[in-house]
Parts: structure tokens; sequence; C-alpha cells
């Protein structure tokens, strides 16, 4: 569990490429302590899709982040990226790909959950007809799961915690896992639950609670929704922004520095946004607060994104 990321092969690895034979378009990789073949389509390319925004430029970031990740691993034969809110948008995606030289498009939603944008913006933006979508020209489109749901995101979201705050013990600790609450994302706060389900009843940590920005359990009333002397906070959302930057501090009481106005109207630079993040632990009548980045920003939800496409690959 703790080799999550980013690592080169274990002798063990390089044990079983020889015992079984893996072929040479296959890698290893050792995710959540277990060894996986991660096969090579150099006939394919991966197309990773997420919301983006006109307003707030880390919105992209993440996505752009593990897209350069993920190319210089040399996978696929291309890597790309497509916004709804963006440049570029969704259906310049269907002009990226050479059909001559690029046989297949694995389509990975970098969200949270299934939703509105998941199931009917970006299908109809790529003109997808369903997982699999054969273009006249014969290329395939294979339409993989959102990031959010893949089981792995259990281990990214105690791994980001152990992160945050390596030092403490779990058993005198309390998580709470974030969404932002509403009709509006019903289906994040759905996800949110599921992943607090399965934390906690792995029992590492003295309480496991899902709370939200508008509706209850606030994320406000952490003070009285906990009792344990360190409290860890992480934020269940694909980027930071205003939510994970302002909104979620001020909600938890920590006092936002004071910050001036730049001459685009924005506050503050984006390097002293991130300062917020950096200042743990906060001490809040007499108990250890601590602050993670949206889970979206960790490098881990590369391999996620990889096994997504590996699965879409398997269907």
């Amino acid at each position: 569990m703790r080799n999550f990321t980013n690592q080169r092969l274990t002798t063990e690895a390089q044990r079983s490429r020889r015992e079984f034979g893996l072929p040479l378009l296959c890698a290893l990789r050792v995710l959540c302590g277990k060894i996986v073949s991660v096969e090579r389509k150099p006939n394919g390319t991966l197309l990773i899709v997420a919301h983006g925004s006109t307003v707030n430029p880390d919105s992209s970031a993440p996505t752009l982040a593990h897209a350069a990740e993920i190319r210089g691993r040399k996978i696929f034969a291309k890597v790309e990226c497509a916004f709804w809110k963006e440049e570029p948008s969704l259906r310049d995606a269907l002009f990226l790909f050479d059909p001559e030289s690029i046989r297949e498009v694995y389509v990975v939603p970098n969200f949270i959950s299934e939703g509105y944008f998941t199931q009917t913006v970006v299908p109809r933006e790529l003109e997808l007809s369903g997982r699999i979508t054969t273009r006249s020209n014969g290329q395939i489109w294979r339409y993989c799961e959102p990031v959010g749901s893949h089981s792995l995101m259990t281990e990214l979201l105690l791994k980001r915690a152990r992160d945050v705050a390596p030092d403490v013990d779990p058993a005198e600790t309390s998580l709470l896992i974030v969404a932002h609450g509403t009709d509006l994302n019903e289906n994040s706060a759905v996800a949110a639950k599921r992943e607090v389900e399965k934390i906690r009843a792995l029992g590492k940590y003295a309480a496991v609670l899902n709370v939200y920005m508008e509706e209850a359990p606030l994320v406000s009333d952490w003070r009285k929704l906990t009792e344990t002397p360190n409290v860890v906070v992480v934020p269940f959302f694909i980027s930071d922004g205003l939510h994970s930057y302002e909104d979620i501090p001020r909600l938890l009481g920590i006092r936002l520095p004071s910050r001036r106005r730049e001459p685009n109207g924005r506050l503050g630079s984006r390097t002293s946004l991130k300062e917020i993040f950096r200042q743990n632990p906060y001490v809040i009548d007499g108990r250890n607060l601590f602050y993670a980045p949206s889970i979206g920003t960790d490098p881990g939800v590369v391999d996620i994104i990889i096994e997504q496409a590996n699965a879409a690959a398997k269907s």
C-alpha cells in the first residue's frame, strides 16, 4: 500500500517478469503493494477529459500534469486532454487523432463520480454511442469509467491522509472527507459516502466521516462531529480552487491571511493560495487540524487513469 506511485520495478517484479514471461509490450507497476502488468498501446491514444474553468487556471492543472506524466511513460502513442470549459474543447478532440496511425482512443473522464457530465455532456460532445464507439473511419473509441469510481481511490485517500499528517496516531485521529453537497452534486456525495464506508471498515482511524459544504453533516460542525485530538481533512475534489483555497478553510475556522488584489481582480498569487496546505497543523480550540489539497491533485491519480484505460481495453 505504501508503494503506490512513481516507483521503479522491484526485485520481486523483475523476478515475476522472468517467471511469467510477460511480453515486451507489458510494463510492470506496483500499485497498492500489488504487481500488475500495464500493456503498452502503440496504436492507441489516451484522451483525458475534464471540466476545466474559464476563471480558475488551477482547475485544469492536475489533468495536464497527469497527462504529462503518462506521456513520459510511453504507454500510449499519444496522450491528450480536452475540457468542457477550456481549450482544447471536447469537440476539438474529435479531430486530434489520425485514424491511419491511431486505431483506438481511450477516453478517461477525470471526474469524481458518474453524473451529468460523464453521462450526458461528454458522450454528446464526443459523439459516443456507448462504452465502445466505432467511427466511420474504423477508429474505435473506448469510454472508460471516471477516475473517482476506481477502487484504488480508497488507497489514494488513505495515502493523502498519511502524507498530510505523517506523525499522528490514527487511533487518535478523525478523518473527514469533504464533498460539495446539495442536489446539484448528488453523485459526488454518494461517492464520498462510499469511500468513507470503505475506509471506516478498515478500522484504521478513530472516526471516518463524510461532511459537506452545503448540507448536513456540515464541515463547519467538525468540532461537534469529532472528539479526537487530531483531525485530518481531505477535499474530495478533482482540483483545487476557491472551495479548497478559501471556502473550506473558512468553514473549518482557519484564519486566512489577508491578500492584496491583483490587477486581474483575483486575490493573491497562485503560490500564496497554496500556502494554506503548508501550514499544518492548525491548532484550533486546543486540537490539531491537518488540511490537505484536493485528492485529484495527488500524483497517484496517474495510475488510476491508466488502470481505467486498462479495464476498458479488457471489456
